[in-house]
């Protein structure tokens, strides 16, 4: 159940620039496909920025007009980000003058009068603050953020586009690692660790829970970033486990830390364009731990990007909700809306139904909703009746994408023609 709004149709002849952000997923494309197919249907021509904000300061435009309606709908079944994304993020309007300036100025040379940022908190923010700067400069330009991340960690919406499929992706695929690991248990392996993405929120972790229902059934244990790492009860809880079930199965989420705040895994590789710590390596610390401690075999697996890019296997209720915030965005736009974005509003759980809501853009931006302390169990190592009643409707429904003779999934490559330039090249 949901509803796209209505547009009231364009306040101007100019153009839409749709950019996409940060990592991307695999139902990014299903909403870029949206996106432009909307436009088309109300006689708007739709550029896309190479690379997201980099492509509208370079004025790096792809004119989507170019591609065929069969290469567009393909975008819903295609991983990845079909015009190329960045993890860029723009400063304070007075911080990045230069910047934000530059792109009104792209702005009005192509007659750019509606911008859609497909992204997350950042992403917000950036949209967020391109509307008030327009504002000020006298530029008529409405911006929309389109919601997408697999942390599912955004402000207001029920859940994001881009999750549900990773949530997918991490629930079957700890089941099948499982069910491998408890068939060579007796000889080989006895405890195994998978380690999931979530850097200070651990829905992804939370997802692997769906794997298996009972108390002997994988995942034995979760770990969440949202409680300190208690490396003696973790040690406690493992051992029990392989003396009642013969293995033991963890999901732990890369973002896991102490109780003095170190990362129980830090990569000493410094941080991302965005200011974050990269992480990585939580999967074989805790490994190595086990093996120190209580000298057991272990194994460790790391999805890292294929988490994020499985649209074999994507949840068709996620595929449905990416493609509804496209849409739904374009309608905010073309009816004079600014400095808002659409997002997903639960109805009821059981039969699961939902719908689109507005909310704004400064109610999103650099906020974080964080996995609740009701959706994980008293003891901190699993998730709760309370949280299976969210998670397990996102994940529901398969929408495999078409296969080829030779096997291999049909995925679209767009011929990405680009606009032509009317400024000269921008100096950072």
């Amino acid at each position: 159940m949901h509803a796209t709004p209505k547009a009231s149709g364009p306040s101007s002849t100019g153009k839409l620039l749709y950019a996409q952000s940060g990592g991307v997923t695999a139902v990014i494309n299903a909403s870029a496909g949206a996106v432009i197919e909307a436009c088309r249907k109300h006689g708007i021509t739709a550029y896309a920025a190479r690379n997201g904000i980099l492509g509208a300061l370079r004025e790096d435009l792809i004119d989507t007009s170019k591609e065929s309606p069969a290469a567009i709908r393909a975008l819903a079944h295609t991983p990845g980000g079909a015009f190329g994304s960045c993890r860029v993020k723009l400063k304070s309007l007075d911080a990045d003058r230069a910047r934000y300036a530059r792109l009104i100025e792209v702005f009005r040379a192509h007659d750019i009068r509606w911008f859609l940022y497909n992204g997350g908190n950042d992403s917000a923010d950036t949209a967020l603050k391109l509307s008030q700067l327009g504002k000020a400069a006298g530029y008529d330009i409405r911006c929309i953020g389109v919601p997408k991340t697999v942390d599912n960690d955004l402000a207001v919406t029920d859940c994001c586009p881009g999750f549900g499929s990773v949530a997918k992706y991490t629930a079957v695929s700890l089941r099948e690692c499982a069910l491998d690991v408890m068939s060579m248990m007796d000889t080989s392996t006895r405890v195994f660790v998978m380690e999931v993405m979530g850097r200070h929120a651990g829905w992804i972790a939370a997802s692997a829970g769906l794997a298996g229902a009972g108390r002997d059934e994988a995942p034995h244990i979760i770990l969440f970033p949202e409680l300190a790492f208690d490396e003696a009860g973790f040690l406690a809880r493992v051992r029990e486990t392989v003396d009642r079930v013969g293995c033991c199965v963890i999901a732990a989420s890369e973002g896991i830390r102490y109780a003095d705040g170190r990362f129980v895994a830090d990569a000493h590789a410094g941080t991302d364009a965005f200011g974050h710590t990269q992480l990585g390596g939580v999967a074989p610390a805790l490994a190595g731990i086990v093996r120190a401690k209580l000298k057991l075999k272990t194994h460790w697996a790391l999805p890292d990007y294929l988490q994020r890019s499985a649209r074999h296997i994507a949840s068709k209720t996620d595929l449905e909700q990416a493609q509804a915030v496209g849409r739904a965005a374009v309608a905010y736009a073309l009816a004079g809306r600014n400095a808002v974005m659409p997002v997903i509003k639960r109805v009821s759980d059981a039969p699961y139904r939902w719908k689109i809501e507005m909310a704004r853009l400064d109610q999103v931006a650099n906020r974080e909703k964080k996995l609740p302390r009701s959706f994980i169990s008293k003891d901190g190592l699993h998730i709760t009746a309370a949280a299976r009643r969210y998670l397990s409707p996102l994940i529901r429904g398969e929408a495999p994408p078409p296969f080829g003779r030779d096997g291999m999934p049909s995925y679209v490559t767009l011929k990405n023609v680009p606009v032509r330039k009317c400024l000269p090249a921008f100096r950072d």
